[in-house]
C-alpha cells in the first residue's frame, strides 16, 4: 500500500513537472509563412522580441483579435517562432538555430485592437505603425521608424535610420543614431535625437501648461535643426549644421558648432551661439517687456537682430578681427549708439587683433543685449 502511495506521489510530481516545462506554441518555418490570430481585448500588450531582424506592419482595427502573418525568404527552416499568451500580453519570439546567424529576410503583419500598448526590439528591419492607441516603445538595430495615426506615449530608438511620425498626438522621446528626424502634424510633447541627421519640426503643438516638458529639445550631432513652432520655448543643439527656429515664445537656446542659426521670429530671451556661421534673430514680442535678455556669439561671422523701434535695452556690442578682415568688421546700427575702435593690433589667440565696442541705453535699458562677433559685422535694425 506504502509503496502505490508512493508511486503515485511520484507520478503526480513528474506530471507537475511536465506542465511546467511544456512547450510554448512554437512553430518551425519550413513552409516560410505563418498565419495566426488571437482572441484578445482592449488595452492589452503586444510583446515582439525578433532576434532574426524583420520588417514589423502594425495597424489597430475595431476588432479584438490580434492577427500575424509572418513571411520568410532565405534559410526559413533555420527560423524558430514562438508564441505566448498570457491574461495581458500575447508575446512573439523569433530566433535562428544556427549559431553561425541565419540568411533571411522577414516581414510580420500584424493587426491589433486599436486600443493597444506595443513593445518592440528587432535586430534590423523597418517598423510601421499605424492608427494605435497606447505605449508604443521599442528599438531597432538598423532601420526606419514611421509612425502615423498614434495616441498616447512613444519611446523609440533607432541605431541606424530614419524616425517619421506623423498626424498624432502623442508624448515621449524619438531617437535615431546615424538618420534623420521628422515630426510633422503632431500635439504633445516630443523630443527628438539624432548623432548625425537632420531634425524638422513641422506643426509641432506642445501642450498647454507651464511644466518644463513642454519645451522644444532638439540635438542632433551632425545635422540640420528646423523647428516650426515652440510656444513653450526651444533648446537645441547641432555639432555641425544649421539652425532655423519659425516661431517661438519664452525663449530660444540654440548652439551650432558649424553653421548660421536664423530665428525667424521670437517673443522671450534669446542664447545663441556658432563656432562658425551667421546669426539672424527677429524680436516680434512687446517691446516694453523685461526679461527679453539676448546673449548672442558667432565666433566667425555676421550678426543681424531685428528690433522694435522703442525696444527697452542697454547694448554691449564687440566685434574682434584681424588683419585679414579688417574690411568686413563693422558696427551698423538704427539705434543711437556710442562706438570706439582700439587704435592697436593686440596679439589674441596668437593673432593680432583690434576690437569695436559699441554700447549704449534706450527706453529705461530693462532688457541687455551682449553680443560678441569675430572677423564679422554687428548689424541692429529696426523691425519695419
Amino acid at each position: 500500500m506504502k509503496a502505490n502511495i508512493i508511486l503515485l506521489i511520484v507520478l503526480i510530481i513528474l506530471f507537475f513537472i511536465g506542465a511546467t516545462n511544456a512547450p510554448v506554441n512554437v512553430l518551425e518555418l519550413k513552409d516560410k509563412k505563418i498565419d495566426k490570430s488571437f482572441k484578445v481585448s482592449q488595452g492589452q500588450k503586444l510583446i515582439l522580441d525578433l532576434e532574426i531582424g524583420a520588417d514589423i506592419i502594425i495597424e489597430g482595427w475595431e476588432k479584438d483579435e490580434l492577427t500575424l502573418i509572418a513571411e520568410l525568404s532565405g534559410d526559413a527552416e533555420e527560423i524558430l517562432v514562438e508564441f505566448d499568451q498570457t491574461p495581458n500580453s500575447v508575446e512573439v519570439k523569433a530566433e535562428c538555430e544556427n549559431d553561425d546567424g541565419c540568411d533571411c529576410d522577414a516581414v510580420f503583419s500584424i493587426k491589433i485592437p486599436k486600443r493597444f500598448d506595443v513593445k518592440f526590439i528587432t535586430m534590423g528591419g523597418d517598423i510601421f505603425v499605424n492608427k494605435v492607441d497606447g505605449e508604443i516603445a521599442g528599438t531597432t538595430m538598423g532601420g526606419d521608424l514611421k509612425m502615423n495615426n498614434l495616441k498616447g506615449t512613444i519611446e523609440l530608438t533607432t541605431m541606424g535610420g530614419d524616425i517619421e511620425l506623423k498626424n498624432s498626438d502623442v508624448d515621449g522621446n524619438v531617437k535615431t543614431m546615424g538618420g534623420n528626424v521628422n515630426v510633422e502634424d503632431v500635439t504633445g510633447d516630443v523630443d527628438a535625437e539624432s548623432m548625425g541627421g537632420d531634425i524638422k519640426q513641422n506643426n509641432v503643438k506642445r501642450r498647454s501648461s507651464s511644466s518644463v516638458g513642454d519645451e522644444v529639445h532638439i540635438s542632433t550631432m551632425g545635422g540640420d535643426i528646423e523647428v516650426d513652432e515652440a510656444p513653450f520655448g526651444a533648446k537645441v543643439k547641432t555639432m555641425g549644421g544649421d539652425i532655423i527656429v519659425n516661431k517661438a515664445e519664452k525663449y530660444v537656446d540654440a548652439h551650432t558648432m558649424g553653421g548660421d542659426i536664423d530665428i525667424k521670429s521670437v517673443d522671450g530671451w534669446v542664447k545663441l551661439k556658432t563656432m562658425g556661421g551667421d546669426i539672424k534673430v527677429k524680436y516680434n514680442g512687446d517691446p516694453q517687456a523685461d526679461d527679453r535678455d539676448f546673449t548672442i556669439t558667432s565666433m566667425g561671422g555676421d550678426i543681424k537682430i531685428y528690433l522694435p523701434e522703442n525696444f527697452s535695452m542697454e547694448l554691449e556690442l564687440e566685434v574682434m578681427y584681424d588683419k585679414h578682415h579688417e574690411d568686413d568688421a563693422r558696427i551698423s546700427s538704427d539705434f543711437s549708439i556710442s562706438e570706439e575702435r582700439s587704435a592697436e593690433w593686440k596679439k589674441i589667440d596668437g593673432k593680432k587683433n583690434k576690437t569695436i565696442t559699441g554700447n549704449g541705453i534706450q527706453a529705461g535699458g530693462k532688457n541687455k543685449l551682449s553680443v560678441r562677433t569675430r572677423n564679422g559685422g554687428i548689424y541692429l535694425i529696426k523691425n519695419k
